[in-house]
């Protein structure tokens, strides 16, 4: 069953640092997101593999936008 990781916050994609196809564990850091000078963290919530990226580097995302997605 896929899982969607959304954004919690309004930020910017400072940091993609997973690809497609990447096996992840839980708690690894999946994108980097910048807000107001600070750097957030998004981290995947169980362990999968990543089917989708949402998001790219400098893309603008809003509160509750998906992130990636975790099979």
């Amino acid at each position: 069953m896929a899982t969607t990781v959304k954004s919690d916050i309004p930020a910017t994609v400072w940091q993609v640092k997973v690809a497609v196809g990447d096996r992840v564990e839980a708690d690894q850091e999946l994108v980097v997101l910048e807000s107001m000078k600070m750097e957030i963290p998004v981290v995947a919530p169980r362990a999968g593999t990543v089917s989708k990226l949402h998001v790219a580097e400098n893309d603008r995302v809003s509160e509750g936008d998906p992130i990636a997605d975790l099979d």
